[in-house]
């Protein structure tokens, strides 16, 4: 769900608030996804400053604003979830994006996105 808000606020030029609004409008979501996905997407939108460089420093030859939409987005929130939740492992983390982008991307953008996020994840302190 976060994926495809970011990728509507995007790909749409909506704000943050209208996609939030018009995303949860017919109430189909269980409280608890609902509320994981709305922190998720503005706490990713909110920390765009520091997760793009990031993305640019570890995709190489890769021009962020040339990638896919849906990849650069998808990177965006595991890059999030990478630097500022330390409830998920890493490892966790990427094998999720792994499967939304075998389910929203292409069979190439899978292992173009295990690249980065591997990269970033061993350049974290932490690792």
């Amino acid at each position: 769900m976060a994926l495809q808000m970011l990728f509507q606020c995007e790909i749409g030029k909506h704000s943050p608030e209208h996609v939030l609004t018009t995303y949860f409008q017919n109430g189909k979501f269980k409280p608890e996804q609902e509320e994981f996905s709305r922190t998720l997407f503005k706490e990713t939108l909110g920390e765009l400053k520091i997760i793009d460089p990031l993305l640019r420093q570890h995709a190489e030859n890769w021009r962020l604003e040339r990638m896919a939409a849906v990849d650069r987005n998808l990177l965006r929130l595991a890059v999030y979830e990478l630097v500022y939740t330390r409830d998920t492992p890493p490892a966790v983390v990427i094998n999720e994006a792994l499967e939304l982008a075998r389910e929203f991307s292409t069979s190439e953008s899978v292992e173009f996105i295990n690249g980065i996020l591997d990269a970033v994840r061993r350049a974290l302190p932490s690792n």
